[in-house]
């Protein structure tokens, strides 16, 4: 270790943390999220870097930050860690943050500690294909019936295939009530030049479901999908993963179907059914300044909500 230890630093420049390659770090999501700034750990000839959504916190003059959405981790911007770093280690003073909550990218965290919040379901060209007989069944009446697949690069989407998507992607957050993005927000993430826009059209030409995918950190993401509360019946998404897996196998990558809202529900069952491995999926929750925090969350009936104060 550094004489001076471990330490953290805000950098009002979100895209400090940007990589042209890696899509949770590219200027179009960045941009789309909102991010504000970067968070930097240098420890010991190690840097690491996360873009970071810096918010002011209602009532007082302090702030916390937040991960934008999806896998954007805390990432080598130098040579790698040889073992995690402890966040109780780092001083953070210098960020001026109460909290941070990081989403960390698939695989080990380069933070000690982080908790497991969700398992993801993944089909990995690298072992032997999984499907489930009933899903198969499914996706050769689909095909019979006249339902037709169509994968588009998302620089080279249409209007018109973007608004199918978004229609069913706006009845499908209607039925979960779940991660609302607007028209603007995809617009700006299908110009990432590794995106596509993956889109099952029914019999009469109608976008019955569809589903953005990126290129991230090894992976090929199912992004964000949905499907049209009409076609709901023939479950054209099982075709739409379908379509993505065959990708995945062209690109050498693992597919990563994500998870469920909660585990074990039915969207963790649906994509269970194409996925030969699970992977954790990781997050550090980082109290910054301790004495703000316990302030800040006295009284507080949080349950296992981080941060406390905004339970």
């Amino acid at each position: 270790m550094s004489e001076a230890g471990p330490r953290a630093e805000l950098i009002e420049d979100g895209g400090a943390a940007a990589t042209g390659e890696e899509f949770f770090r590219s200027r179009p999501f960045l941009e789309a999220e909102g991010v504000t700034h970067s968070l930097r750990i240098v420890a010991d000839g190690i840097e690491l870097l996360a873009p970071l959504i810096v918010r002011e916190i209602e009532g007082t003059n302090d702030r916390d930050a937040i991960s934008p959405y999806g896998y954007p981790g805390l990432v080598e911007g130098s040579p790698p860690a040889r073992s995690a770093l402890g966040p109780e280690s780092i001083d953070f003073s210098a960020t001026g943050l109460v909290t941070v909550f990081l989403r960390h990218t698939l695989g080990d965290p380069p933070l000690a500690g982080a908790s497991e919040r969700n398992v993801v379901q993944v089909a990995d060209p690298a072992l032997p294909a999984k499907s489930r007989g009933s899903d198969r069944n499914q996706i050769n009446k689909n095909q019979r019936r006249g339902y037709a697949l169509e994968l588009v690069p998302g620089p080279r989407t249409s209007s018109a295939q973007r608004a199918g998507f978004l229609a069913a992607y706006e009845q499908t957050m209607r039925r979960t009530q779940h991660y609302f993005f607007g028209a603007v927000y995809f617009d700006r993430i299908l110009e990432f030049p590794r995106s596509w826009l993956a889109l099952a059209h029914a019999p009469d030409g109608t976008i019955a479901a569809a589903s953005i995918a990126v290129v991230s950190d090894g992976y090929l993401h199912y992004y964000l999908s949905g499907s049209a509360d009409s076609h709901l019946r023939d479950s054209p998404m099982k075709n739409v993963v379908a379509s993505l897996i065959e990708l995945a196998n062209e690109l050498r990558l693992p597919l990563n179907l994500g998870g469920g809202i909660s585990r074990g529900d039915r969207l963790e069952e649906f994509k269970r059914g194409f996925a030969n491995r699970e992977l954790s999926w990781c997050s550090s929750e980082i109290i910054a300044d301790p004495n703000t925090y316990a302030r800040l969350s006295a009284g507080r009936e949080a349950g296992g909500f981080f941060p406390a104060y905004r339970a």
